[in-house]
């Protein structure tokens, strides 16, 4: 079968289509016929080697969320699996593939109404912005700002925060078109890259949700209200300046907060709970998903370029 795996770290050249032996499905596993599979920003961090000190190597086969029908179970799992139309966390690797295998405790069926292509754009981004609102304890009324709202992620973000009950959402992007996008999916105030606003800006925050990180991360925390909380999701951007804290410290008397979330330490069953309803809720129409751009597997490079230069709104979906 087809797979894309890194041949070399660093640009999206070094991704390379190969052909590799049909995997098996272990005990506890269940081989899927991939339909649609997500490119997400943790795959262009691996791509460029900046996970290589937690094992991630050349020629690793990237991808972790995909979309399709069971075609096989290994021991342990229900015959009742085969020939449904499932969405799956794949860890770390295999999901750029035409098929891949997944833990059965990862998969979920999805439900009438929702394309493959949606699942895999919701899947992982709509739990993450939960649990990050969630970490954050966003009250109704409250104001959020969401730093880099047009990945999956923000799109999702935006969206659970305003049906929260939220009383300001701002959001950072890099355009008026995107910004008028991000309005119409609930934005009430659109910021520029840098943080700048119109007049009728917030002057702070209650909450920063960050998807960027990177070296503005500090000019963002000094945005936060006092008994303010940051939520950092990731380093699509980079990573934060060293001395990052310090921000923390001269506000002191704001009381202010940090925190790294990461969906790894959120129970399995919690996560697949959320995941369940928020697909039901995309099937009826009561949350959006956002799919920029549909490529065939072998154009994998093609999306890693488009998420690199910053040209995605959404999320870019492969099919084999």
């Amino acid at each position: 079968m087809k797979a894309v795996v890194i041949r070399e770290f660093g640009d999206p050249d070094g991704l390379e289509v190969v052909d590799v032996p049909t995997p098996g499905a272990a005990p506890g596993q269940v081989l899927i016929a991939t339909e649609a599979i997500g490119v997400g920003g943790v795959d262009a961090v691996i791509r460029r080697g900046v996970l290589a000190a937690y094992g991630f190597r050349e020629g690793h086969h990237l991808g972790s969320e995909v979309a399709g029908r069971v075609v096989a179970v290994g021991e342990g799992v229900d015959a009742a699996w085969t020939g449904r139309r499932v969405w799956a966390f794949t860890g770390p690797s295999g999901g750029y593939a035409e098929q891949a295998v997944a833990a059965v405790e990862d998969v979920l069926p999805l439900p009438e109404g929702l394309t493959c292509a949606d699942a895999v754009t919701l899947g992982g981004s709509g739990v993450v912005a939960h649990f990050a609102l969630d970490r954050a304890r966003l009250a109704p009324g409250e104001s959020v700002l969401v730093r880099g709202a047009a990945g999956s992620i923000g799109v999702a973000a935006v969206q659970l925060a305003v049906g929260s009950g939220a009383g300001a959402v701002a959001v950072t992007t890099s355009s008026v078109e995107r910004g008028a996008r991000l309005r119409d999916l609930g934005a009430t105030h659109v910021l520029d890259r840098s943080g700048e606003g119109g007049p009728r800006t917030p002057s702070g925050f209650d909450v920063v949700i960050d998807v960027v990180g990177g070296p503005q991360l500090p000019r963002f925390l000094t945005m936060l209200n006092s008994n303010g909380r940051y939520v950092a999701l990731g380093v699509v951007g980079g990573p934060p300046p060293a001395d990052f804290g310090m921000r923390l410290m001269d506000a002191f008397r704001k009381s202010l907060s940090f925190a790294a979330f990461s969906l790894d330490t959120v129970p399995g069953p919690d996560r697949q709970a959320v995941r369940s309803s928020q697909f039901a809720a995309a099937a009826r129409g009561d949350l959006r998903t956002v799919v920029h751009e549909v490529l065939p597997l072998g154009q994998a490079a093609s999306a890693h370029r488009a998420m690199d230069a910053g040209e995605v709104f959404g999320r870019i979906v492969l099919v084999p």
